[in-house]
């Protein structure tokens, strides 16, 4: 049921479907405001995405967070689409990389720029984020919390509900729209004060942190990608790069080309949607994964090692022959027949991590 008392001031909370921006937004409607949310969709997303394609994956349930978040709060959520615009971030930070391929800073600079794009295209008042002082080592440190605010353009009136009393008055806050005294001012790594205030508000089910929700911070993907850059010859990517990116055993066996290969039933049928763009592998002889070539077109030499690469990931792994179907995308498929490469034949240099 959607909260309506003494609504006088509108706020838009950066809903990324963590328990920060769950108490964050629980915080302003507890005072009065009315909170809608904004969730940026930039293709990196963790959630809904691997968690819907592999049966293995742990994430239980497997939830798209930001919308349950909104039915929790009983609050609107408006998914914006910046998978476009977000490129120029990923690609040329200004303030740098974290530990991978993270642009915290300008990330989060960034998304605050557009959620104060859209409170004045919309009527609404302030902003709200769950950041927590001290909590990320790249955007949400005493010294860069104000580069934030100032560079995205919404100064006083980027409000963090968690952390405020650690923080200078927002106009919000000096206009008397919020009672600072009700605002919080956690700091620090730890959890145990969000998890305290969730279990005052009655909240016992909500998305647990695991090094965030940006595939970008996790070192294997960056692995990927920056092998992506290094082998077209440029930092460009296209949405399906990137989905492509976090599905599958990822080997490149010459500069030229790389096999992803699905490593079960799920990723699979992903990858399957993909043969009509990328030429592919799949064993005919014995139950195995689909593989996509992304290259140009090969030399029968590196079918043959391609298809003998992916044979090895099959049933027929120790089979002196193992017969597979390679089609090119769009085009006429033929079967091969080649003997599985051993363990040891696979170098570990050809794997992306």
């Amino acid at each position: 049921m959607l909260h309506t008392k003494n609504m006088s001031h509108k706020a838009i909370a950066l809903i990324s479907g963590g328990l920060d921006s769950l108490l964050a937004a629980k915080v302003m409607l507890e005072q009065g405001i009315h909170v809608e949310g904004i969730n940026f969709f930039t293709g990196f997303c963790v959630e809904g995405h691997t968690h819907a394609i592999r049966k293995q994956d742990k994430a239980k349930p497997k939830r798209n967070n930001a919308l349950w978040v909104a039915e929790q709060l009983g609050i609107k959520l408006h998914i914006v689409d910046i998978v476009d615009e977000y490129k120029d971030v990923v690609i040329n930070p200004k303030h740098g990389y974290g530990a991978n391929l993270n642009p915290c800073l300008d990330c989060k600079i960034f998304m605050v720029q557009k959620a104060h794009e859209w409170i004045k295209q919309h009527g609404f008042d302030f902003i709200i984020t769950g950041e927590v002082l001290g909590q990320r080592p790249m955007s949400q440190r005493k010294q860069t919390m104000p580069i934030v605010a100032h560079e995205s353009g919404a100064e006083s009136l980027l409000l963090r509900p968690l952390c405020a009393q650690n923080l200078p008055e927002t106009t919000p806050e000096k206009e008397g729209w919020v009672q600072r005294d009700q605002l919080f001012k956690f700091s620090g790594r730890s959890r145990k004060p969000q998890i305290a205030l969730a279990k005052q508000y009655g909240f016992e089910d909500y998305a647990q942190p695991s090094g965030g929700c940006c595939f970008l911070t996790d070192e294997n993907y960056s692995v990927k990608l920056q092998d992506l850059w290094s082998n077209r010859g440029e930092k460009k990517y296209d949405l399906d790069d990137i989905m492509l990116l976090k599905v599958g055993r990822h080997i490149r066996p010459e500069q030229s080309f790389k096999l992803i290969i699905s490593r079960e039933e799920g990723e699979t049928r992903f990858l399957s949607g993909y043969k009509n763009i990328f030429q592919s592998i799949k064993t005919v002889s014995h139950s195995g994964p689909l593989a996509l070539i992304d290259g140009p077109n090969l030399t029968p030499e590196q079918i043959q090692l391609a298809c003998a690469i992916t044979a090895r990931f099959s049933k027929g792994k120790d089979a002196d022959q193992v017969t597979l179907n390679y089609s090119v995308a769009k085009g006429e498929a033929k079967e091969i027949a080649v003997k599985a490469l051993a363990a040891h034949e696979i170098p570990e240099s050809w794997y992306l991590l």
